[in-house]
């Protein structure tokens, strides 16, 4: 009997991704942005479909179903309403988005058609019933509740219910203009950043922030209930009607027009994004007490764009009261994708689910493309980059040599990751015990902000010796403390210090991954999920004692993480990292030719 696939596919919002199963497995998941370098790429995920295709080497009429992340009229009703709603003040955004949602995202389905070269069975489902089923369906759990929460999908920011073997419920639902997500990105806009990929950064400068403006933000901008249910006072924001996330009277309620991107940052920014944050964990923690009393169960499953802040989540684990949880890694809408093929084979094959106790079905989120050995070598001699090979106990011991005297390396192995994070297959890696190490790897590699955090990659058996946690997170979505013993109290010189002026005091002995408040976002790491990132830590280990190493994604700033030898090689010849691995090949920056870049690539990507 011939296998059964299913295609899902998200795209046209941003972070378009394809997704594939083979009776019931994911074998294949990537975002276009990868392939095409344009980051939150939205286009239809041409390319991802090509890859996710070519790893069975299946075509398109061999697929059994096709699915799509959302629904795209119920999508435009809610637009539409929206405008109405506001007339007159929304006719500038109706009359800038309405041609092209008539033009294009109505005949969704025929362009998926036409992209595709399909004719079979196509399926929809609705945006926070894509991020439940990819929260339930790939988790260990037999039985467990969901939460999901972001922006906005039809009508729904937010959603609660249950998942029973191959079948998810969902119980209730916070509906639009009501929304956590665009509340964090409203502030993310505010203090400069971009909406939909700076979330990230007000996450990372809350700490040296002091909560400041939470009191404001209750008082004026939200009316938070106890069950966690909440409304918005449209009066401060102006995504129902403009184009923009907050209004004039926002500006007046905070004294000042939002910052603009680039310029310096204030305390007063830390005091936002401080503020946001504790009000953001408030409102997850109120919504989960509600899940749990009225489910009754005792494990938790997350997804959409906000299950992304592991800060959050973090507390979630801490202070709330499931006794586990588990986070699709790719929680944002490129995860979508991922969940409306598992709706496809469970509702409409009607397939049962089959769960292994403690065991993800994501394969450590790495699903995407990987290069075979002749293929990374012939690109290699095409560029005549000088390069060596060497069997893997050699490179192994070389790259742990070279990040304990403080080199930073590129490292290129396996699958790429499906997700926002880099876990060991398309990582910048280095050091944690160098106190040099964070503003290096900021500001000579990743060409980003200084205040931005590292995470620490550790052998999973290990954790509970450097952070105060004791469960799996190999997705880098929760933080934790650094364990008291090796914390450095600040003294007070150092704690007369404001914001910023704090990021260079050592504060543990792991201070590349030890952030401003003592807390880290951590990733366990096991032989089973990622043998040669395991044993190269354990090898890092045997020469320095430390189970632990820096891991930031490959990439810098505004360009999507690496796939490719050629995007890291790029990468690697644009930056000041000292070396490269591909595969089984070792370069070093000093032995390579010198690089020409076409075009004003610093200016591209906004560097100093």
């Amino acid at each position: 009997m011939s296998p059964t696939y299913i295609l899902g596919i998200s795209a046209f919002y941003h972070d378009s991704a394809a997704c594939l199963l083979r009776d019931g497995e994911i074998i294949a998941a990537a975002q276009e942005e990868r392939f095409t370098r344009k980051k939150g790429d939205a286009s239809f995920p041409r390319q991802a479909v090509e890859y996710c295709l070519g790893i069975d080497g299946i075509p398109v009429g061999d697929l059994a179903y096709v699915g799509f992340y959302d629904k795209p009229l119920l999508k435009f009703e809610r637009i539409l309403e929206t405008y109405l709603g506001t007339a007159p003040r929304g006719f500038r955004s109706f009359r800038l988005a309405g041609p092209l949602w008539i033009k294009e995202k109505l005949y969704t389905d025929r362009q998926l058609r036409d992209e595709l070269g399909y004719q079979g069975d196509m399926l929809y489902s609705e945006h926070h019933e894509s991020h439940a089923a990819s929260a339930f369906f790939p988790s260990p759990f037999e039985e467990a509740a969901f939460l999901t929460m972001d922006g906005v999908g039809e009508w729904a920011t937010a959603s609660f219910g249950v998942g029973r073997g191959g079948d998810i419920e969902i119980l209730k639902e916070i509906h639009w203009p009501d929304s956590v997500g665009l509340l964090y990105s409203a502030f993310t806009y505010y203090v400069g950043f971009k909406v939909n990929s700076g979330e990230y950064k007000v996450m990372g400068l809350a700490p040296y922030g002091e909560p400041k403006y939470v009191d404001l933000i209750y008082r004026e901008l939200i009316d938070l209930k106890e069950d966690g249910s909440f409304t918005l006072d449209q009066r401060y924001f102006n995504y129902l009607s403009g184009l923009t996330m907050t209004s004039e009277a926002f500006d007046r309620l905070l004294g000042a027009p939002p910052r603009e991107p680039e310029t310096k940052l204030t305390q007063r920014e830390m005091d936002l994004a401080r503020s946001v944050q504790v009000v953001c964990e408030e409102i997850m923690l109120r919504m989960a007490r509600t899940v749990h009393r009225e489910t009754g169960l005792d494990r938790l499953c997350l997804a959409g764009g906000v299950a992304l802040n592991c800060v959050g989540n973090g507390r979630l684990l801490r202070e709330g009261p499931f006794k586990e949880l588990w986070i699709q890694p790719a929680a944002g809408d490129a995860g979508g994708a991922l969940g409306v093929a598992q709706l496809a084979w469970h509702r409409q094959c009607r397939q049962p689910r089959r769960v292994t106790p403690g065991k993800d079905a994501m394969k450590g989120a790495y699903l995407g493309p990987a290069y075979a050995e002749p293929e990374i070598e012939t690109y290699l001699k095409s560029i005549n980059a000088a390069y060596r090979k060497l069997d893997r106990e050699e490179l192994l011991h070389a790259v742990a040599r070279l990040l304990a005297d403080e080199k930073v390396v590129g490292w290129f192995n396996g699958r790429m990751e499906f997700g926002p994070r880099a876990l060991g297959a398309r990582s910048i890696l280095g050091d944690p015990r160098s106190p040099r190490m964070q503003a290096q790897m900021n500001i000579k590699i990743k060409f980003r902000e200084g205040f931005r955090p590292f995470a620490p990659s550790v052998l999973r058996e290990r954790v509970n010796d450097y952070f105060e946690l004791d469960v799996d997170s190999p997705y880098m979505l929760l933080v934790a403390p650094v364990r008291k013993e090796r914390q450095i109290p600040m003294d007070e010189a150092a704690d007369r210090l404001w914001g910023i002026e704090k990021l260079n005091v050592l504060r543990s002995d792991i201070p590349a991954v030890t952030h401003i408040d003592y807390s880290a976002r951590i990733q366990t790491v096991s032989r089973e999920t990622n043998p040669d990132y395991y044993d190269l830590i354990r090898e890092f280990e045997c020469l320095t004692g430390c189970a632990v190493l820096v891991n930031t994604s490959f990439n810098v700033r505004g360009e999507p993480i690496v796939c490719s030898p050629a995007d890291a090689y790029r990468c690697f010849m644009r930056t000041h990292l000292d070396s490269l691995v591909l595969g089984p090949f070792l370069l070093e920056k000093e032995a390579q030719t010198e690089w020409k870049e076409s075009g004003n690539w610093r200016q591209e990507f906004q560097l100093d």
